[in-house]
């Protein structure tokens, strides 16, 4: 049986979950939005005891990969993203999830072998082709700088 690229969709759409994408999209932007607006409070909560716009991002960002590293650890974060799906990976505290999963999926392998070796299998592409990006766009712009 020669399968055809029509045949092959119509195959995969059958034994397919249905997902109500109403619904997966409306948790998503709730839980996404309180992640953001829990980062918000915590950055507003910084500036009001007199740390500057700067200083109040960089503990923001510090307290919410804090956060979201304990909650995967419990296994918390785990649950949140099985009902709210693309709402938990808002930027900074889904890749939080993502290097602090592989790090524990690796422990028992040991710290140097195991944690050490492991921990970079999601957040190494990100890493490498974020400072490569990031090098090609300085030098673009210090060479063709208008």
């Amino acid at each position: 049986m020669k399968i055809t690229p029509e045949l092959y969709s119509d195959m995969t759409r059958q034994v397919s979950p249905k997902s109500n994408y109403r619904v997966n999209i409306s948790a998503a932007f709730i839980v996404g939005g309180a992640i953001c607006a829990a980062g918000q409070i915590i950055l507003s909560f910084l500036e009001a005891y007199g740390l500057d716009h700067t200083e109040a991002g960089t503990w923001t960002s510090i307290i919410l990969v804090g956060i979201s590293a304990v909650c995967t650890g419990f296994g918390w974060y785990q649950r949140l993203a099985k009902h709210a799906g693309a709402g938990t990976l808002v930027p900074i505290t889904g890749f939080s999830n993502a290097i602090s999963s592989c790090a524990i999926e690796a422990r028992s392998e040991g710290p140097i072998l195991g944690v050490g070796a492991k921990i970079f299998t999601i957040a190494g592409p990100v890493l490498l082709y974020g400072c490569t990006s990031a090098t090609l766009y300085g030098l673009v712009y210090y060479f063709f700088r208008c």
